[in-house]
């Protein structure tokens, strides 16, 4: 990393993760919401909370998975101007799947110090991510029929004129099974299970460590700082969200050892001790250091370390192993100089595997997901990497500690991570 280091804007701010589903039967509270939107939300709280003129944004990176909804091709172009930026503000999507919010603090870092296509009289960057998890249906078999039958160009769908041979596929489900792997990324979970020996009793044990740490940090107010409120729907009625709503109040081991496995006969991932699929987003704006002391900006944290690598796409989730690895050496810090981490909790077996692994460099198990993690609190895929940055930029704050880790593996195959040192 260059001496002029990058680094994070005090005013980081996100979205209350919520459930695509409230009860696993009604549409969530933020169905109604494309991921521009979301991300457009996430950018216009930061905005406000960070001491910068917008005119000295000169560039949008956001992360994006998967296109949800109509306007998703638009991605961070949309989520700019919906945020309050200028139009002659350019942006870029980015897509590392799980890794997108992580990737676009890379990707923006990056940009700055090439200096190729940085403006330098708009010298900050906003990056993050959003996802909205209401992935839709999709149709196939139906090209080649003329405009104004079954398809509208801007309209439905009318069933009653589909040929024969035409399907839908759930785009949530498919996207969750990899080719090259020849499994789903559950299945991905249940393999290191099998290697790493890890029972089911542990899996649901650090499920229900999930659960009550994110617990404790919300009853705490410890979010409050980096969540901004949206107003959401619930059953026709407006009502306003403020915390992750996939947090249980009435979790026990008793009731997560009743859960049957979800994916495997005989295997151990539930719906209890895997990730919950919610929508959400995060944005932070980024510079480097000299910009941020000569306009008068507060800085939260340093990003000192980046690390990507890749792995055996049937154990993806260990991907995090070989990317903090390299990130740790970017940051020039051993392991056990890592005082907070961020570990993103895609299954129960996969973030045990990782943290197991990690504690041989030194990082102390306990230091891993202290407010909760993905099991309690969500990952809404292209979000997640900038949440989990921002939460342990705040969290390095508010207990005054140094150095974080924020890392997650990838579908396919892949890990990031970051290290931070707050400021």
């Amino acid at each position: 990393m260059s001496n002029d280091s990058i680094v994070i804007l005090e005013g980081a701010r996100r979205t209350p993760r919520a459930d695509i589903l409230h009860k696993n039967r009604e549409a969530g509270v933020f169905s109604r919401y494309t991921t521009t939107q979301l991300g457009g939300k996430a950018i216009a709280a930061t905005l406000d909370a960070t001491e910068v003129d917008k005119s000295l944004v000169g560039h949008v990176v956001m992360g994006m998975a998967q296109h949800s909804h109509r306007d998703s091709i638009y991605a961070a172009k949309g989520m700019a101007w919906r945020g309050g930026l200028a139009q002659d503000v350019p942006a870029l999507t980015v897509a590392r799947i799980c890794g997108s919010g992580a990737e676009a603090v890379a990707v923006g870092a990056e940009m700055i110090l090439a200096g190729v296509r940085h403006d330098r009289a708009r010298p900050f960057i906003v990056v993050g991510g959003a996802e909205s998890m209401q992935y839709p249906f999709c149709l196939y078999n139906a090209r080649g029929h003329e405009v104004g039958g079954a398809v509208q160009k801007y309209g439905p769908i009318d069933t009653g004129k589909l040929a024969r041979g035409t399907y839908l596929q759930d785009m949530l489900l498919m996207s969750l099974y990899d080719p090259s792997a020849k499994m789903a990324m559950a299945n991905t979970a249940e393999e290191l299970a099998r290697r790493y020996q890890i029972s089911r009793e542990e899996a649901d044990e650090f499920g229900y460590r999930s659960q009550r740490l994110a617990r404790e940090a919300r009853d705490a107010g410890w979010f409050a700082t980096e969540t901004t409120p949206v107003e959401g729907e619930l059953a026709g009625d407006k009502i306003t969200v403020q915390h992750d709503t996939h947090i249980m109040d009435d979790v026990s081991l008793a009731k997560m050892a009743r859960l049957p496995a979800a994916f495997e006969q005989g295997g151990i991932v539930t719906a209890g001790n895997a990730s919950a699929v919610v929508d959400g987003a995060a944005a932070m704006v980024i510079g480097k250091e000299s910009d941020a002391r000569q306009h008068g900006a507060r800085p939260l944290a340093r990003v000192i370390g980046m690390g990507v690598a890749a792995c055996d796409p049937q154990i993806m989730g260990w991907g995090p192993v070989p990317s903090t690895k390299r990130a740790l050496d970017v940051a020039g810090i051993k392991g056990d100089a890592i005082d907070h981490a961020e570990l993103n909790e895609a299954f129960a077996p996969q973030a045990l595997a990782v943290i197991r692994d990690l504690a041989e460099l030194g990082i102390d198990p306990e230091r891993f997901n202290p407010m909760g993690g993905a099991i309690a609190l969500g990952h809404p895929l292209g979000a997640t990497g900038a949440i989990l940055t921002l939460t342990c930029a705040h969290a390095l704050r508010r207990t005054k500690q140094r150095y974080g880790l924020v890392t997650m593996c990838i579908g396919g195959g892949q890990g990031i991570s970051l290290i931070l040192e707050s400021l």
